[in-house]
């Protein structure tokens, strides 16, 4: 049984945009590269998510999904195809995806200002991709039980975006934490050879 993901952080804060800059200027786009992506800045929250919609995009047993706010992502090349559906938990989906090589590109509901859910594997370095949490586990294969036991997760998916949010940046701190005290060890260990 995995247990539920609780927030410790405020909600409302969206200050992931403060957050490392190592996602600035990252790029990806489609297998083909008629369509392809700039970050320009960090993502609201990164997930895995194991509902069956996510299972059958990625042709795996889950997806990794990069929430961002619109302005954050910037397009060029061709312009994406739209597939109107549904998502897992019944809510309406565009699925825009690559007209040539059908790579799907991400995900948005039907608002003008809804977020863009880019699809983690689309980016061209995905080696530092590390989800907050699980989504969607009540559907997740057997085999990913030692991630789900990490990573902690949700049986569907959170009442609102603002848990997801808070859980990726309690994550982003804990790393930016780690990368300085790891700094200072260096340093430490510098000091001591001369």
């Amino acid at each position: 049984m995995i247990e539920e993901r609780k927030s410790e952080g405020g909600e409302g804060d969206r200050g992931s945009k403060k957050l490392p800059c190592r996602w600035i200027g990252r790029e990806g786009g489609c297998q083909c590269g008629a369509i392809r992506y700039r970050l320009k800045q960090a993502p609201l929250t990164l997930y895995a998510c194991h509902c069956r919609s996510c299972q059958k995009q990625s042709a795996s047993a889950f997806g990794i999904s990069m929430r961002m706010e619109r302005q954050g992502v910037e397009f060029r090349g061709k312009t994406p195809r739209i597939w109107r559906t549904a998502g897992d938990s019944g809510a309406p989906k565009l699925c825009a995806f690559c007209a040539e090589c059908g790579t799907r590109l991400y995900h948005t509901g039907e608002a003008f200002d809804d977020p863009l859910t880019i699809k983690g594997g689309s980016l061209d370095e995905t080696s530092d991709l590390e989800p907050a949490c699980h989504l969607w586990t009540m559907r997740s294969q057997k085999w990913t039980q030692p991630l789900l036991e990490r990573d902690g997760g949700f049986e569907k998916e959170p009442e609102s975006d603002e848990i997801l949010i808070s859980l990726w940046e309690e994550k982003m701190r804990r790393e930016k934490m780690r990368r300085e005290k790891t700094g200072r060890e260096e340093s430490s260990n510098s000091e001591k050879e001369e």
